[in-house]
């Protein structure tokens, strides 16, 4: 419920950052020892098994969406950031470079606003909380109204973990009644907002007047070329496209196959649960899941296939669990189904020449998602180069299910997160994925070094002349 911010709002707000501030003022001294092992704290707390499904299932039953039996796996995304973090420096010296005279200390950013969505109340929090306890900052979370609950009961755990190593509880605190204009106030007043959501979220945000991460809008897309492993791919993609009901903004939304093995790549999908709707079937999936101003419909998302199918009013097997749609040539912001999904669905697409799969990678990308990410299946080096060079994203997963690898595996190297940057594509400050680096703010101290000055003869090369170029009348 929106209502106007009061005195007493204001003053809430100021207090709590006043809270932060002094929470800050007693780890500023802290060691790398004692950072690291409040980390650890933090992420046993959050993390073991028994806390992080009862939240994780909280999450889902507040807001309606999401698996409830997959998400406690997201508990080890928590273990990924905790390795990250314990493997860097954040305090003192954390980069020498000797033949340049240069020296960098880490600083704490300071009071974070951190909004959290509405798909990841109880795995957002820890992550950010990691990552900003290595830094020294201290946070304030601002929860999804529909899921308050559970962040408000994440940011408890976090508090107690605090607690148990003498560290301030106030290092984390929760607006256990969340508003827009309480939002909007805590941004203006914090040091540095990290915005993981919607895209009015990450506006408001990067409107605050102060320092802010947001994130872009996902459409993930993935390429499977014919030197592809089909059974892997299919495997990969029926993950990625069921994690979490496909919540997530790198869940595979188009798949983009080359014709000579589209029939085989169709069938493996089926096997791996997937169900091809009919043109009839379609159509009335696409009058469900949108509303009138192409907005996606609520109680189609991030749900099991057989509650949108019904919705849409046919029925599906049981056992399936992901729907299918060919989508070839239709493209373009009057076309619904090559948008970012969001739910238990894939557009499906096929190409010739490996040209022809890149001119329907440009295209969908024109309508929604770039800056964010993109897949390709293949063993053929030319082909990933290609699409590498063209493809408007910031991160590209080769042979990953990009749900489970966009955001940091164990598997690959990209930094454990749960914020992708966009860059410039999506209206981002940064292509990275989030970390501890963006936590810190750092002090370069630089001394002399042996003068490093080029030649204009090897600065100019063949434009240099002795004469230099003359003005000509």
């Amino acid at each position: 419920m929106l209502y106007k911010l009061s005195k007493e709002n204001v003053e809430a707000i100021d207090e709590m950052i006043n809270r932060a501030h002094l929470a800050m003022a007693q780890v500023e001294f802290y060691s790398q020892e004692q950072l690291d092992r409040l980390c650890q704290a933090i992420g046993w707390y959050t993390s073991n098994e028994p806390n992080f499904t009862y939240l994780a299932q909280l999450g889902v039953d507040e807001s309606g969406i999401g698996d409830r039996a997959g998400r406690p796996a997201k508990r080890f995304k928590i273990h990924g950031v905790l390795r990250d973090a314990l493997r860097q420096k954040s305090t003192g010296i954390v980069e020498e470079d000797l033949a340049k005279g240069l020296i960098k200390y880490a600083k704490p950013a300071g009071v974070i606003a951190s909004l959290i969505p509405m798909t990841n109340p109880a795995l957002t929090p820890p992550v950010t909380g990691i990552y900003a306890a290595k830094a020294r900052d201290a946070v304030i979370f601002s929860p999804h109204p529909r899921t308050k609950g559970t962040t408000t009961a994440m940011v408890d755990l976090m508090r107690s973990a605090c607690k148990s190593v003498g560290a301030p509880e106030d290092l984390f605190q929760v607006i256990t009644e969340p508003s827009v204009p309480l939002t909007n106030y805590l941004m203006e007043a914090c040091d540095i907002t990290f915005a993981t959501g919607g895209q009015p979220m990450v506006r408001a945000a990067y409107s605050s007047g102060k320092p802010a991460y947001g994130v872009g809008a996902g459409n993930s897309s993935i390429v499977i070329d014919d030197t592809a492993d089909i059974k892997i791919a299919a495997q990969n993609t029926r993950m990625s496209k069921t994690s979490d009901f496909g919540s997530g903004c790198s869940a595979d939304g188009n798949i983009i196959i080359q014709t000579s093995i589209f029939k085989t790549m169709v069938q493996a999908l089926i096997a791996e649960g997937g169900y091809l709707c009919s043109e009839a079937e379609k159509s009335a999936l696409e009058a469900v899941m949108w509303d009138e101003k192409g907005n996606r419909t609520f109680a189609t998302i991030a749900c099991p296939p057989q509650q949108t199918a019904q919705a849409a009013g046919f029925t599906i097997p049981a056992d399936r669990k992901f729907l299918m749609v060919n989508n070839q040539d239709q493209i373009g912001t009057q076309h619904k189904f090559c948008k970012e999904k969001l739910t238990t669905l894939m557009a499906l697409y096929h190409f010739d020449s490996f040209d022809h799969a890149l001119k329907i990678v440009s295209a969908i990308y024109s309508v929604g998602g770039k800056g964010h990410s993109c897949g390709i299946y293949s063993h053929n080096d030319d082909h990933i180069d290609a699409l590498a060079r063209i493809a408007p994203v910031s991160r590209i997963m080769v042979r990953q299910a990009q749900s489970k690898a966009n955001a940091g595996a164990f598997t690959n190297g990209m930094p454990m997160t749960s914020s992708l940057g966009c860059g410039v594509w999506g209206g981002n400050i940064t292509n990275e994925n989030v970390s501890l680096k963006h936590f810190m703010n750092y002090t370069w101290v630089s001394r002399p070094i042996a003068e490093d000055r080029p030649s204009e003869r090897e600065l100019f090369g063949e434009f240099y002349s002795q004469e230099g170029t003359q003005n000509e009348h």
